[in-house]
C-alpha cells in the first residue's frame, strides 16, 4: 500500500527573482499558436506557382533549354513556383509556414531579377529569347512583372512576418556569387560559341575583368542593399495571418 497523498500542502514560500516556469517559458510563437486552415491563400499561391511554372516552359520550348536555364531570372522563376507549391500545401493543411529566410531568399532573387530587367533595359536579365510571337511576349511580361508583383504582394499580404535576422541578408548573398562564378566559367567553357556569356555587362570578351568584375561589385551591392530593405520591412510590417481564439482575442 502507497500512503495517501495530504490534500493541504503549505503554500511555498515565494523567492525573489524566480517565477513560475510555466511564465518563464521562452518558446517560440509558432509552436505556442497553432496554424490555421487558409484555403484563400492556398489557392492564389496555386495559381501562383503555375504560373510561374508555365511561363519557364514557354521560354525553355521556344528557346535553347540549357540556355534559358542558366539565366538567373529562370531560376529564379523555378524557385518561386517551387516555394509556392510548398506554400500553398501547408496553407491548405494547416501546416506551418515556410522558414523565413526561404520566402525571404525567393523574393529577393526575383524582385533583383525583375528591378534590372526594367531600369537596365540595354542589359535585361531575360532568357535571350529573340521570338517576337505573342506566346514568347506573355511569357516574358509574366516572368518579369506579373510574378514579381505577385510575390511581392503574397509577402505583404498572406505571408506572416519571420523577424529574419542581418545576418541572413549575407548568406542570401551566397547564391548571386555562385551565380556570378557560373556565367565566367561558362564563358571561359565556351570560347567559339556567339552566346558564351549571358549578359552584355558580363562579356569579358568584350569589356576585359576589370569592368566586368566593377559591374558585378555595383549589382551585388545594390542586391545586398535590397537584401537589408526586405530583413528591415520584415520587421516593420503588421501580421496579416491573425487567428480568433473561442475568448475573442485576437492570436
Amino acid at each position: 500500500m502507497t500512503a495517501p497523498i495530504p490534500r493541504d500542502l503549505p503554500d511555498l514560500p515565494a523567492v525573489p527573482g524566480m517565477t513560475p516556469a510555466l511564465l518563464s517559458s521562452s518558446a517560440p510563437a509558432r509552436a505556442v499558436v497553432p496554424p490555421v486552415h487558409r484555403p484563400l491563400a492556398a489557392a492564389y499561391r496555386l495559381v501562383l506557382a503555375l504560373l510561374a511554372t508555365g511561363a519557364v516552359l514557354v521560354e525553355a520550348l521556344l528557346g535553347s533549354p540549357a540556355r534559358v536555364l542558366s539565366h538567373f531570372a529562370v531560376q529564379s522563376t523555378v524557385l518561386l513556383a517551387l516555394v509556392m507549391f510548398a506554400s500553398a500545401r501547408r496553407a491548405w493543411s494547416a501546416r506551418h509556414p515556410l522558414p523565413g529566410a526561404v520566402t525571404g531568399a525567393t523574393l529577393l532573387y526575383v524582385v533583383t531579377a525583375a528591378l534590372v530587367h526594367h531600369v537596365l533595359p540595354r542589359f535585361p536579365l531575360t532568357s535571350g529569347i529573340t521570338d517576337a510571337s505573342w506566346p514568347a511576349t506573355l511569357a516574358d511580361h509574366t516572368l518579369h512583372t506579373v510574378l514579381p508583383l505577385a510575390a511581392v504582394l503574397d509577402w505583404l499580404l498572406l505571408t506572416p512576418p519571420a523577424r529574419t535576422h542581418l545576418r541572413q541578408a549575407a548568406t542570401w548573398m551566397l547564391y548571386p556569387l555562385a551565380y556570378l562564378a557560373f556565367t565566367l566559367t561558362r564563358g571561359e567553357l565556351l570560347p567559339g560559341s556567339p552566346a558564351r556569356y549571358l549578359y552584355p555587362f558580363l562579356d569579358v570578351a568584350r569589356h576585359g575583368y576589370k569592368s566586368v568584375l566593377a559591374n558585378a561589385l555595383l549589382l551585388g551591392l545594390a542586391f545586398y542593399t535590397l537584401a537589408v530593405l526586405v530583413v528591415g520591412l520584415d520587421h516593420t510590417r503588421p501580421n496579416p495571418v491573425r487567428r480568433r481564439s473561442k475568448t475573442g482575442f485576437r492570436l
